[in-house]
């Protein structure tokens, strides 16, 4: 009898890496012209990543190169939330954060998809943050993992193939 085959998707965050781009992020606001004395900044204060600077164009600015420097990182932007500039006083803020983890309506929709598209024989269930993909043919697993790669809600990993 053949054995069931499963992997595990997740969506996990490389915290060192996030503080890494983070360094970067601000060595270049630090450096660069045209932000000089606009009050350009990005800080990272236990979950929350936190944007300022003047005027509402420069935030948006500063927030690219933030998510310039997490894509050079290898972290993709999927995993980065954040909101519109809204006005502090004399500043504009963008508050943002890393999103890590499956919540339940995300891994419901991956599982509805997996359902619906994908092969009959695979089965997808739901494990705290993260889903447990099992089928008894590993093909059938790739296929799902190919028909996986292009989701577009959350930055999803495929781990512990078996």
């Amino acid at each position: 009898m053949a054995k069931e085959s499963t992997f595990d998707i997740v969506s996990k965050v490389d915290k060192q890496e996030v503080s890494n781009a983070l360094n970067q992020a601000q060595k270049e606001i630090g450096q660069r012209y045209d932000f000089r004395g606009t009050g350009a900044s990005v800080e990272f204060s236990g979950e929350a990543i936190t944007i300022s600077a003047n005027s509402e164009e420069r935030a948006k600015a500063v927030k690219d190169v933030f998510g310039s420097k997490l894509v050079k990182r290898g972290i993709s932007l999927k995993s980065f939330e954040s909101s519109d500039p809204k006005a502090f006083g004399k500043e504009y803020r963008i508050e943002g954060s890393i999103k890590e983890g499956i919540d339940q309506p995300t891994a419901k929709k991956i599982s509805k998809q997996i359902r619906d598209e994908g092969p009959k024989s695979v089965k997808a269930t739901i494990q705290g943050d993260e889903l447990r993909v099992s089928s008894k043919s590993r093909d059938d697993l790739q296929s799902v993992i190919a028909m996986l790669k292009d989701f577009d809600d959350a930055d999803l990993q495929f781990v512990n193939m078996r």
